[in-house]
């Protein structure tokens, strides 16, 4: 395993507000944070042997960044890389902004040499989210990093100050170069299993709190216990990660920006692109413990090898941690889908903004339109290809946004993804589903499957409303929790299995729905949701930036 780190606990007083600058789109009172990052090649050894790695500033994983809701990040990317690339802020919804969603779908990727600044704003969110690279093959060679967005001073939560604050990016790893691994996938290859987990860029973390009170440990009240928070998310390509800190119970208080009923848990799986925060309280003796990522799902001779282990370190602890590593939950596909079913949404809450999250009674609205998108693994001129619907998508020259702009024909196909499977062999298309602003939409993604899916979807959280196992009917909607479902915005399917979620499309633009799972969005399984009035209107979306990228069809046009 690689050498313990030390990672000090993260706390808001040392956020740093750099300027207050007035602008037509913003209010005048949301501070401006500007930054400045340099994207180039190095050399680490994270699973023990050297290799190419994406790093940013010279980190790995990228800057951390801390802010507070609604603030206005100003951030300059420069590219020293010898291809082009872009960075997407995942799960940060680019309120009427999808010019800078940093998807190829919407962006130009910025060329080997060349800059681009982002502006955008976490607007009306709080939570844990990260970043990684669209581009290629890049995200697995890092390049990630995490999004922490502090709720304003004023805007209560529901649970006591934590004593700390930790980040932990947890994520399979391959030791295989990131260029070779795109040239397998390009070649008609699927990939391996990963050669291991990272947590935080390493084998091995330590995370250090102090118990508090000397008696804490001796006393059945907790309330003189420190307790902290744990940031948890999985960056990885491919596996769903238990996440379990030994001798610990973890109460769970967020989801990707959603407060939760505050239920206890002893492990928690957290599938691919999935954040969770949970508060652990220093209530056991006073020594050392394991902190645990494994994969799930993974044949049981396998587990051992991928994982990686922290170390939650008391202040005064006497005792190393020793002996094997606690073991994975017994339960597997139901009961992890019944675990799923335990998360709530926190209706009586506030979210970002001084009001119950749970004021928007999802469950009452009539929904405009059902689409049900079935997942596929398929080969198209005899490669390994992932459709949806029977449609594999294609990266066009021209970003969807830029060709919607300027009304270039020929880059999409609106009628190519039809909204429920069909049968028949899988084609090749740039396909945009159409919809309007406003549209309440039921989507069913059906697996069927051998393999966990996860799907997400850029600028909207969605409510999961429903987990089952087979075939998606109509009838399973009388199993839909319709009263408070958690507001998320990436969901696992489990295999040969559904999952329902319930979406309020009121943010215009091109958003991204994708697989999660890398290798799969890599090879097609995605398309671009069209979300689209009329009423040309800022209070809809935003102008076209006057730095936008211009490039395929649309290069040499004026923003």
């Amino acid at each position: 395993m690689g050498k313990p780190v030390l990672l000090h606990s993260l706390l808001l007083s040392g956020l740093l507000l750099l300027a207050v600058l007035d602008v037509s789109l913003v209010n005048a009172d949301d501070p401006y944070r500007f930054y400045t990052w340099t994207v180039t090649y190095g050399t680490i050894s994270p699973l023990g042997a050297p290799q190419q790695v994406i790093l940013i500033n010279g980190q790995f994983p990228g800057p951390q960044l801390d802010v507070v809701t609604n603030d206005n990040l100003v951030l300059n990317l420069i590219n020293k890389l010898d291809v082009p690339f872009l960075l997407t802020w995942n799960g940060i919804k680019q309120r009427k902004n999808s010019w800078q969603d940093g998807v190829l779908g919407t962006n130009c990727p910025i060329p080997p040499g060349s800059n681009y600044t982002y502006n955008f704003q976490p607007k009306d969110q709080i939570g844990s989210f990260n970043y990684f690279p669209s581009t290629g093959f890049h995200r697995a060679a890092g390049g990630y990093g995490a999004i922490n967005v502090y709720q304003r001073p004023r805007i209560p939560i529901p649970y006591a100050t934590p004593d700390g604050d930790f980040t932990l990016l947890v994520g399979d790893w391959y030791k295989t170069d990131h260029k070779a691994l795109q040239a397998s996938l390009d070649s008609g290859n699927s990939l391996p299993l990963p050669d291991g987990v990272l947590i935080n860029g390493h084998t091995q973390a330590t995370f250090s709190g102090d118990q508090g009170n000397s008696p804490c440990h001796y006393s059945p009240s907790k309330d003189s216990c420190k307790t902290y928070k744990f940031r948890v998310s999985n960056v990885g390509l491919k596996n769903t990660l238990n996440f379990r800190i030994q001798g610990h119970t973890m109460k769970l208080i967020e989801v990707e920006g959603s407060h939760v009923v505050q239920n206890m848990y002893d492990s928690l799986d957290v599938h691919v692109g999935q954040s969770v925060n949970v508060l652990v309280t220093l209530n056991q003796a006073p020594k050392d413990y394991y902190i645990v990522a494994s994969t799930r799902f993974t044949p049981k001779m396998l587990v051992a090898k991928l994982s990686a282990s922290g170390i939650l370190h008391y202040s005064n602890s006497k005792t190393s941690v020793s002996g094997p590593l606690p073991a994975e939950p017994t339960y597997q596909l139901h009961g992890s889908m019944l675990q799923a079913r335990t998360y709530r949404w926190n209706l009586t809450s506030n979210a970002a903004r001084p009001n119950p999250q749970g004021s928007f009674h999802y469950g009452t609205i009539k929904t405009t339109k059902t689409i049900v998108l079935s997942n596929s693994a398929t080969k198209i001129n005899g490669k390994q290809r992932y459709a949806v619907n029977g449609v594999s998508y294609v990266n066009p020259d021209t970003p969807l946004k830029l060709a919607d702009y300027f009304n270039i024909p020929g880059v999409f196909s609106m009628n190519s993804l039809k909204t429920t499977p069909t049968t028949g062999a899988a084609t090749l298309a740039t396909s945009v589903v159409p919809t309007s602003l406003h549209d309440f939409i039921e989507f069913v993604f059906q697996n069927n499957e051998n393999t966990m899916q996860s799907w997400h979807l850029d600028g909207s959280s969605f409510w999961v409303v429903g987990f089952g196992s087979g075939q998606w009917t109509p009838a399973k909607r009388n199993t839909y929790n319709l009263a408070d479902a958690v507001a998320r915005h990436t969901t696992q399917v489990y295999p040969n299995s559904w999952t329902a979620i319930l979406v309020s499309l009121d943010n215009q633009g091109m958003w991204n729905m994708r697989s999660a799972i890398w290798e799969r969005q890599y090879l097609g399984q995605q398309f671009y949701l069209r979300v689209w009035t009329a009423e040309k209107s800022l209070a809809n979306e935003y102008n076209i930036p006057s730095n936008a990228l211009l490039c395929g069809k649309a290069a040499g046009r004026k923003p």
